[in-house]
């Protein structure tokens, strides 16, 4: 009796399958289940690309229509919480981490890839998925009470106050911005209290919008590395990019800062981060998302600006990351049929799974967001943190 193709198909995966069903049953989560965070397998092609290449052949498999979840970032989040990923490796992560080793991804021509290849991507996107700010960062949902009770724009609003606020500004001094992205931080300070600034950004379409966002104010807009500044400020502050500069050229990094900034300045460092160092990122989001990226790890940023500044404080609030980025997916969701037919359905599956990844590893508290607030030498009396 002659056995049909996809009875050899299911023989064949059979024991990848079991191995991924034993593993998906740590964090409680079924295939073709009933629950929203239960796997729907399309293709078993999915088993093995799971155990070669762990996170990048999940998230490419995704990609290809492979599998789905009705709730994707609830299938994810139950994976990292229970630290499935630290089973499934796969080769792609070995490599990375080899090549990590080995050699410095971010260097200044290095450095230009995620501009090209994320920032770069077109304005329209990022207009319609971040809202009119474009302020591409974690907003500060709490309220003075604790409660959570803010829409996105506020949110984003609260922690360019509270940026503000921790630096103190004032009228007619001059701040700089490290990654300034599309501008917003910038506009906001110098409407709101009466500065004036530079902001630095790798990415052409960023300059150029942020160019358009600023005019008519005292700000000026650099295609720049930061590693080529050295001119004086009162204060510097740097939102979300610091995720790109890599271990490598950490020191090298607050060494720029510490030329540019005043001996009675501050600096504001915002930043995703990790509990344990390392010395590359998450192999998928490596290669759709942000190349050359790396999240620091406390021990790597102080030990990186040991002997030059004073740590006057240390503020995480990861956990409105996962409010920030469930924004921003209802945003683009609500979009795509309106945005630009190249964003084809690969895409916008990546970008789905991009933004669902995401919120699952600050849920999860893999990841989280600081503030810190550095002095060059210590604050006189002590430095007073708002909140």
């Amino acid at each position: 009796m002659a056995i049909g193709h996809a009875t050899l198909e299911r023989h064949h995966t059979g024991p990848f399958r079991h191995r991924v069903e034993r593993l998906l049953g740590q964090a409680d989560v079924r295939i073709g289940g009933p629950r929203p965070w239960d796997m729907q397998v399309h293709d078993d092609r999915v088993f093995t690309r799971l155990l070669a290449l762990g996170s990048l052949g999940l998230g490419e498999s995704y990609m290809d229509g492979d599998w789905d979840a009705s709730s994707l970032d609830g299938l994810l989040f139950r994976l990292l919480d229970a630290r499935v990923d630290e089973h499934v490796s796969g080769i792609a992560a070995i490599f990375d981490a080899v090549r990590a080793r080995l050699v410095n991804l971010q260097t200044p021509q290095r450095s230009t890839q995620v501009a090209r290849r994320h920032y770069d991507l077109g304005n329209d996107l990022y207009r319609a998925m971040l809202g009119p700010r474009m302020i591409y960062s974690c907003g500060y949902w709490r309220s003075p009470q604790g409660a959570v009770a803010f829409d996105l724009d506020t949110a984003q609003e609260a922690k360019l106050d509270l940026v503000c606020r921790k630096l103190g500004l004032q009228r007619g001094q001059r701040v700089l911005d490290i990654g300034c992205g599309w501008g917003g931080a910038l506009r906001y300070a110098a409407e709101r209290f009466g500065v004036t600034g530079v902001g630095l950004t790798i990415s052409r379409e960023q300059a150029e919008h942020a160019k358009r966002v600023c005019a008519g104010l005292p700000i000026e807009i650099r295609l720049q590395d930061y590693r080529e500044i050295d001119e004086p400020f009162d204060h510097v502050f740097s939102i979300g990019m610091f995720e790109h500069v890599g271990v490598r050229n950490y020191r090298r990094y607050f060494e720029s800062v510490r030329r540019c900034l005043s001996p009675d300045g501050l600096f504001l460092l915002h930043s995703i981060g990790r509990d344990a160092s390392g010395h590359r990122t998450d192999p998928w989001i490596g290669r759709y998302i942000f190349p050359n990226s790396m999240l620091p790890s406390a021990a790597q940023v102080t030990r990186s600006f040991e002997g030059m500044f004073v740590l006057e404080d240390w503020h995480n609030f990861g956990a409105d990351y996962d409010l920030t980025l469930q924004a921003w997916r209802r945003n683009v969701e609500k979009a795509w049929p309106g945005l630009d037919a190249g964003y084809d359905e690969r895409f916008r599956r990546m970008w789905r799974y991009y933004l669902c990844a995401s919120m699952a590893v600050f849920r999860s508290r893999r990841a989280h967001l600081w503030q810190m607030v550095l002095s060059p030498r210590g604050v006189p009396g002590g430095y007073v943190a708002p909140r």
